[in-house]
Order: C-alpha cells, then sequence, then structure tokens
C-alpha cells in the first residue's frame, strides 16, 4: 500500500539561529522533538517538549529543502490565523518567518490518524466533523481567499495537457476517451461554486481522531472558496484508495444528502484523475521522492472508479 509519506527533515535539522528563534515564540529552551510521520512536505514536523513542560507542535522549511514549501507555510499562517476558535483545527500560537526559513507553532494535539483501510466507523465519525466545520466556515472567514474553480483550474487541465503530450506507455482506455475525460473536467470545474472555506486536501494523514470523539483537520496551506461537499469528496478519494469501505453507495448517498448532483461529483472525479495523471508523470519536486508514487496511485484509484460507473459522455466508447 503507498503510503502518504514524505522525505522530512527533523528538528535537529533545523540552523541554530532558526531554533533558538522558535524558542522564544515558544516561550522556553525546547528538551524533546518528536518527529511526526504523514504529509509530503520535506519540512519538520515535530511535537516538541520545553524545559517549563509545555507541549506545542513545530514544523518549519526552508527555500533549500524545497523552493515552494515557504510559501506554502505562508499560505497556511494566514488560513490560520483566520480559523474561528469553533474550527476543528489547530490553534496557531505564533510563527516565523525570516525570508529563508518559516516556521508554524500550533497547539499540541493528542491524536491519531484514522486507520488504512478505513474503518466504517472512522469515516462516518470523519464525515459528521467535515459537515459540521464547514457550517462554521460558511461563509469563509478569509474572503480574500480565491475561488476553488481558480485555485484548481491548472490541475484540472491535467487531461489537456496529456492530449497536447501523451505518453508512449498511455492506457488504451484513457486514450480512447481523453477527449470526453477533458470535457468532464472542464464541467466539474464549473461545479465547484459555494463560500465554504475548503480544505482540498483532505486524507487520513491531515486528519487527527482525540479523545471524546474530536476530530482535528490540519494543514489548511491549500484552503479556498469552494462548495462544501468537495472535502467530503475528496475523503472519498482516500476511501477508495485505501479500501476498507465501499465508495460507490456513500458516493451517492452523499450526493443525496447534500443535494448535489451526481454527476457533478462524477464530473469533478474526473477533473481530480486528469491532475493525478499528470502529476504522477512529472519529475519529482526537490525533496518530495514519494510524491509522484503516491500521485499514482490516486489516478489508479479514481480512475478504477470511473471505469466502474463512467458518465453517460464516456459510456459511448
Amino acid at each position: 500500500m503507498i503510503s502518504a509519506t514524505g522525505v522530512r527533515i527533523r528538528w535537529g535539522d533545523l540552523p541554530c539561529q532558526v531554533r533558538r528563534e522558535l524558542e522564544a515564540v515558544i516561550g522556553a529552551p525546547v528538551i524533546e522533538a518528536v518527529s511526526r510521520a504523514g504529509g509530503f512536505s520535506p519540512g519538520s514536523a515535530d511535537r516538541v517538549r520545553t524545559a517549563t513542560g509545555r507541549r506545542v507542535f513545530v514544523k518549519a522549511v526552508g527555500s533549500a529543502v524545497n523552493p515552494r514549501s515557504p510559501e506554502m507555510h505562508r499560505r497556511e499562517a494566514r488560513v490560520a490565523a483566520a480559523m474561528p476558535t469553533s474550527a476543528s483545527t489547530p490553534i496557531l500560537l505564533g510563527s516565523y518567518d525570516d525570508g529563508e526559513w518559516v516556521a508554524l507553532v500550533y497547539e499540541d494535539i493528542e491524536g491519531r490518524h484514522p486507520a488504512t483501510p478505513w474503518l466504517p466507523e472512522e469515516l462516518r465519525r470523519v464525515q459528521v466533523a467535515l459537515a459540521e466545520l464547514a457550517l462554521v466556515l460558511t461563509p469563509s472567514p478569509l474572503p480574500e481567499l480565491p475561488k476553488a474553480a481558480d485555485s484548481l483550474a491548472d490541475d484540472f487541465a491535467g487531461w489537456r495537457r496529456i492530449s497536447a503530450d501523451p505518453p508512449a506507455d498511455l492506457d488504451p482506455w484513457l486514450a480512447d476517451h481523453l477527449d470526453d475525460l477533458a470535457v468532464l473536467a472542464d464541467r466539474g470545474l464549473s461545479a465547484l461554486v459555494g463560500d465554504t472555506m475548503v480544505h482540498t486536501d483532505i486524507r487520513a494523514d491531515n486528519i487527527l481522531l482525540g479523545a471524546g470523539g474530536r476530530v482535528t483537520v490540519v494543514d489548511w496551506p491549500s484552503a479556498c472558496r469552494g462548495p462544501a461537499w468537495l472535502d467530503q469528496l475528496l475523503l472519498l478519494v482516500n476511501v477508495r484508495l485505501y479500501g476498507g469501505h465501499d465508495t460507490p453507495a456513500p458516493l451517492a448517498r452523499y450526493a443525496a444528502e447534500a443535494g448535489v448532483s451526481r454527476a457533478d461529483l462524477t464530473s469533478t472525479l474526473a477533473g481530480l484523475a486528469g491532475y493525478f495523471t499528470d502529476g504522477a508523470r512529472q519529475p519529482a519536486p526537490p525533496g518530495l521522492p514519494t510524491l509522484r508514487a503516491f500521485q499514482r496511485a490516486q489516478s489508479d484509484a479514481v480512475l478504477s472508479w470511473l471505469r466502474e460507473a463512467p458518465p453517460t459522455s464516456l459510456q459511448a466508447g
């Protein structure tokens, strides 16, 4: 099974000056740091304990590790600072930015990722939590966030890039349906209308299950404004990837519960599949050697879904 795990640096790998500045933000020297697995950021992600016994979570990255990652941390800092206190997201305690290194300090949350393959009870628990979170984040507490259709436009153009430059080993089914998939992706993009702050990267490794039924959604650098159902659909993509639950039934049920057409959900899946398929054939980004394999696994999962119950425009082929 492909896991959503990159290769991280650790607290001890941060420059001394960055560690000193972060200790000033935290308020005491750090005496213990335990790296957390999961996610594809090449930066650090450590639960730290200070000399006073305080525990916080620190994530940091520099441009030398990956040129794009510091800006993602900056975006995440802006989103986290705007989160309502009632949102089931970590509280941002402070940040650091010297132009080269960017770090965020969050409250430390006790919890674990959902089991994969997904367990039905945990899936339902997360679905309920996402629905409650969407209510809190509608309208978006950051009105200046980009619209989902704008944020995901380049991603959903994946099938058109593949059509323009098809690989020699392109799957015959995909070759026969590239035009239809591109049209569906465009339709999916036009369906992403709404004013909910959506995460757009919902996966098991971005969710923490805590005591008392608490569910916390972490890592918000890709947040934008879109329909509440988008994060629910991405959750089902993760379930499709890891298994443990029948995905077509929840998709149909969710379409009915959310009042969204099954065609809009399926078209959005086509757009996501184009993003994963096109991304998987690109060179690995600096510091992210496992990302392309994970995108390939996601592509295979979503495409298998489309092949089982293809939308009308694909059935003629």
